[in-house]
């Protein structure tokens, strides 16, 4: 039987999740707790990252709340994960037959030290999962048509992936964390990635390339009993 996977995409209206630049700690607790309330789960519980743009993959195996590093997995109910972002990729991971859950944070650095894949090995490292039992889903993020880098980033990008995923200056983080997954072993029919941009879509959502000063919004995955 396949447990009930809660999958949370927080916008604007959901204001910011993110202590870091947050002007007190309070107005983000009570955020959470609202966020808690609104999806019916215990803010206590709710798993977070201190994001340092690597691709450390650490597990969460009772109650931390915080851990150093950019992807979290876990196979424990009830315990949501959660991945905050403003234009970087939240990216949702869920097995139903090992039962195992996970989030990631993919910005520029850790899609280059391939954030993606190692959370897919932590995950067959730690739970015996099997790729393609994985379903990946990606958040609202900064698109290939705005995400610009310096000459010297895309060249670096054209390197390392390939022609393919740059365009002039741009270039797109979906694409190369799409092809590292399939490279991982996760099934394309599996791999669903979130068409709206955060920075021109005009879309209620947090974008650093609009306005240096914004908010997080956040990716929650959440497993319980169905």
């Amino acid at each position: 039987m396949k447990n009930k996977i809660l999958t949370i995409f927080t916008n604007k209206e959901d204001k910011n999740l993110a202590y870091h630049i947050a002007k007190d700690d309070y107005s983000v607790d009570l955020t959470r707790e609202n966020l808690a309330k609104k999806y019916n789960f215990d803010h206590l519980n709710l798993q977070f990252m201190e994001q340092i743009h690597s691709n450390i993959v650490k597990v969460v195996s009772n109650k931390t709340n915080v851990q150093t590093c950019d992807a979290l997995i876990t196979d424990k109910v009830n315990t949501p994960l959660m991945v905050l972002v403003a234009d970087c990729i939240p990216i949702l991971l869920y097995d139903h037959t090992k039962k195992v859950i996970g989030v990631a944070h993919a910005g520029h650095a850790g899609t280059f030290e391939n954030i993606s894949a190692t959370t897919i090995e932590k995950m067959i490292e730690v739970y015996s999962c099997d790729p393609k039992d994985i379903e990946v889903v990606f958040g609202p993020s900064i698109k290939k048509c705005c995400y610009e880098v310096s000459e010297e980033l895309a060249k670096k990008t054209k390197d390392l992936f390939g022609s393919d995923f740059v365009f002039g200056r741009n270039i797109d983080l979906q694409g190369i964390n799409k092809k590292q997954l399939l490279e991982a072993g996760i099934l394309q029919e599996n791999i669903t990635i979130e068409k709206i941009c955060t920075k021109c879509s005009n879309e209620p959502y947090f974008s650093y390339r609009k306005d240096k000063n914004c908010g997080r919004f956040a990716g929650v995955i959440m497993m319980s009993n169905s």
